[in-house]
């Protein structure tokens, strides 16, 4: 159990350091609302993000988020002290959501600033925590759908 504990809070660890350090280079070197073209498909932005997934239900208000983003971290570390098979998704998921509930904490939004796409089809813009969240969630549904079978 120990080592599965340390790995967990390792991998949550890293999630949220690099989340951190891409957020503050993304705040100290792009302007707000500016677009800096990466590739042909990316391009790194400036974004606050009030709401949840992509700036959706930003009127709920940032305490909302703040009190599912805690209750969230805690059922994950629960289930990584009790889950012996999926406590890495479980870790990363949890690291996402710190990752975010940090910048909601001391921001009062979310730093979003990975923008792919290409003219009007863009993909709204993210960050590493919402990769993690987005990873972890992927990685989950297909253990799912395998145990199904």
């Amino acid at each position: 159990m120990k080592k599965r504990v340390l790995l967990s809070l390792l991998i949550a660890m890293v999630t949220v350091l690099l989340d951190q350090i891409t957020k503050h280079l993304a705040k100290t070197h792009i302007q707000p609302q500016e677009m800096i073209s990466v590739l042909p498909l990316l391009d790194l932005v400036n974004v606050r993000n009030q709401g949840a997934a992509f700036g959706i239900f930003s009127s709920f208000g940032n305490t909302f988020f703040i009190s599912i983003s805690i209750i969230a971290i805690i059922f994950m570390a629960w289930v990584i002290l009790k889950d012996k098979e999926d406590y890495r998704i479980f870790a990363l998921l949890a690291g996402g959501a710190a990752g975010n509930l940090i910048d909601r904490v001391t921001l009062g939004y979310v730093v979003d600033f990975i923008y792919f796409g290409t003219g009007e089809y863009r993909w709204p813009a993210f960050n590493v925590a919402d990769s993690a969240l987005s990873i972890g969630m992927v990685l989950m549904a297909i253990k799912l759908l395998r145990g199904r079978r």
